[in-house]
């Protein structure tokens, strides 16, 4: 970790973190160049512990001591401003510790993910012995449970929809093409790091591609207000060893072409005369009654 003093703004060594708000983000290239920026010391943490490089980081001299002990055998270049610089270059004020200028992964097969999604599950065989109940030897079973997300515009609820998928047990994530970024700024920072942990990656040529899950056996239910769905409580009965559960945009909800080819369309009850959930909080709620 190689600490480098610089006050001014204009100092070329900064141009990864200029313009970081919302708008200024949605116009750069970040995604093609191999970028994304990971915002405070926990979600620098989780990113480097999943194997991620950082290019450089950017930070104040109050975060220092905590910028040692979690890069100290990194070889990294850490950029260490005022406060007053940071805000310009950034275009708000960091209050979080840092900002890490991160080498993009690559992402995996479509196909190495779904392989991979594999949750085993410990059952006790319990049986009934003067009225106690026994525990004998422990079965192992084997269940997988993807997410995909279609379409979901705000950067915000992909966070969230992470976090909730890491918290829940979810094996992993796939995003259509028009969905947003998991790796754009906030996700990240709304997702607390999750988003390095949880296994994902883009679906290309979605709804087509959904014969891939199919044909590793997996049924493909949608999350719809539409006709013909049955409850969340009767998808958990049907006991499903592999399940993949997707989600639409927010104001649209699963296309057409996508709700024609699925196994299962899939509601959860409301009452209150509320007629739906943020697609954050229905996959919070849909990945706890799948767990």
């Amino acid at each position: 970790m190689h600490e480098i003093r610089i006050d001014d703004p204009a100092d070329l060594r900064l141009d990864d973190y200029r313009g970081l708000t919302d708008t200024a983000l949605r116009t750069r290239g970040d995604v093609d160049g191999g970028l994304y920026i990971a915002e405070s010391l926990k979600v620098i943490e989780r990113a480097v512990r999943a194997g991620h490089r950082p290019r450089s980081v950017l930070t104040q001299q109050r975060w220092l001591d905590g910028l040692r002990a979690l890069l100290g055998g990194v070889h990294v270049e850490v950029y260490v401003c005022p406060d007053a610089v940071v805000e310009a270059v950034a275009g708000y004020p960091v209050h979080r510790g840092a900002l890490a200028a991160m080498q993009r992964p690559v992402l995996p097969a479509v196909a190495d993910i779904v392989r991979g999604a594999r949750t085993i599950l410990v059952l006790e065989d319990l049986v009934e012995h003067q009225n106690v109940r026994c525990s004998k030897t422990p079965k192992a079973k084997s269940r997988s449970r993807i997410a995909i997300l279609e379409g979901v515009a705000d950067h915000t609820n992909v966070g969230a929809l992470f976090r909730s998928a890491a918290a829940l047990g979810v094996d992993a994530v796939l995003v259509t093409p028009d969905c947003a970024d998991p790796l754009y700024r906030r996700s990240v920072r709304v997702s607390m790091g999750t988003v390095f942990q949880v296994p994902w990656t883009r679906i290309p040529e979605w709804p087509a591609s959904m014969d891939l899950l199919k044909d590793a056996g997996f049924v493909v239910a949608g999350m719809t207000l539409g006709g013909g769905a049955i409850t969340l409580d009767e998808l958990v009965a049907e006991d499903h060893e592999k399940l993949a559960l997707v989600f639409g945009s927010e104001g649209f909800g699963i296309t057409a072409r996508t709700d024609a080819l699925l196994d299962r369309r899939v509601t959860i009850p409301m009452m209150g005369g509320v007629d739906s959930l943020n697609v954050a909080a229905a996959s919070a709620v849909t990945f706890y009654a799948t767990r």
